[in-house]
């Protein structure tokens, strides 16, 4: 049997990758309920997608998460780790992704974490 292993990339300029301190105050609610609220978020900015949100983990109710098995891996970032918000319902099924153990190159984002707009209720940013 062969194992492959999976590949690492590393952001320049044919696929740039930023980021810094998004300066903005950010909630994010799901059924009534604050799942993160963080004035301390990072602005990650890769290439032509649209630029993506990520929460430090002490600024996240980690009591309305659960983890899930769903896994998903990026060359530029790592493994990505998913938790679904049970009070979201369906809607919210793996509504959130973290790399705990993110390559080298992306370590800032280390166990920071995303949503998925479309699966929560309401990200505001102000």
């Amino acid at each position: 049997m062969t194992t492959h292993a999976k590949p690492v990339e590393v952001p320049g300029p044919d696929h740039p990758i930023t980021v810094e301190p998004a300066a903005v105050h950010v909630q994010v609610r799901v059924a009534g309920r604050i799942v993160a609220d963080s004035q301390n978020a990072l602005r990650l900015q890769e290439a032509d997608y649209p630029a993506v949100l990520y929460i430090p983990p002490q600024d996240v109710d980690h009591s309305l998460l659960e983890r899930t098995e769903h896994t998903t891996y990026c060359p530029y970032k790592g493994d990505a780790s998913y938790y679904s918000i049970p009070v979201g319902g369906e809607k919210s099924v793996n509504a959130i992704w973290t790399y705990e153990t993110p390559h080298e190159a992306m370590s800032i984002l280390k166990d920071h974490v995303a949503f998925y707009p479309d699966r929560v209720d309401e990200i505001t940013v102000s």
